[in-house]
């Protein structure tokens, strides 16, 4: 009768290895789940990493992702002003023309493209048939420049007469509108009172009349020097006289 063995006592040796191998399974499984809702980018990176571990590495470890940077566009030299700021730039010159008591001299008005128009009659700048700036107007024109100066705005001073014909034949009126426009930006150039790469000089003769030259009146209110107050385009998109002028 063969004699009977005993089991040894212990759970066998290869169950330890074997269950060792198991729990690093599952773990490796719920690693995987709980990495499933992640980034495919950091995925496939932590998955290579685990592959590096066990040394089951056969392809190239995929190149780090990133995104490109595109640059904005530059800014233009000017750029619009808002409507809304306008209108407060609008109220800010009415106020200082007040405060500065040149309402009566000089009327404000705002234009439907949002341009501030400061318009003066001919007569509180010039003598009768006169281009030459009479002395007396010379505070005006510094207050003017005082209240636009901190505006970021550009400024184009306008010339315009009635239809009225000159007493010389070889002068227009179109002439005396642009002499006009360009002395008064030749005194603010001269004094340095404002930037010359802000401002600009054009004359319309008798071609934008207020209202019609039917009577001496409206003549009279014809006969104007207007400050176009404008930040939407470069100076130098307006037209400037063709001829150069010596400053």
């Amino acid at each position: 009768m063969a004699k009977k063995q005993e089991c040894p006592q212990g759970v066998p040796e290869w169950m330890v290895t074997f269950s060792d191998l198991v729990t690093l399974l599952l773990t490796f499984f719920v690693l995987l789940l709980s990495m499933a809702s992640m980034d495919p980018i950091k995925f496939v990176q932590a998955k290579s990493s685990i592959k590096d571990s066990f040394g089951w590495r056969t392809t190239a470890a995929p190149k780090k992702f990133s995104i490109p940077v595109i640059q904005s566009p530059p800014e233009s030299k000017f750029t619009p002003i808002p409507r809304e700021t306008k209108i407060t730039y609008f109220k800010k010159i009415k106020n200082d023309l007040e405060l500065t008591k040149l309402m009566d001299e000089v009327e404000a008005v705002q234009r439907d493209d949002d341009s501030i128009v400061l318009r003066i009659n001919d007569s509180v700048l010039f003598d009768k048939g006169k281009t030459s700036l009479n002395p007396s107007s010379y505070p005006l024109l510094r207050k003017i420049a005082d209240i636009v100066r901190p505006l970021p705005m550009t400024m184009r001073i306008e010339g315009h007469t009635d239809n009225t014909p000159t007493s010389l034949a070889a002068t227009t009126n179109w002439d005396i509108s642009v002499a006009r426009a360009v002395s008064v930006m030749r005194f603010y150039n001269r004094g340095q009172i404002f930037s010359i790469d802000r401002m600009a000089a054009v004359g319309y003769g008798a071609t934008n009349p207020l209202v019609p030259n039917t009577t001496d009146e409206n003549k009279s209110k014809n006969r104007r020097v207007e400050f176009i107050l404008n930040s939407n385009r470069k100076v130098d998109q307006y037209n400037r006289p063709t001829s150069k002028i010596p400053f």
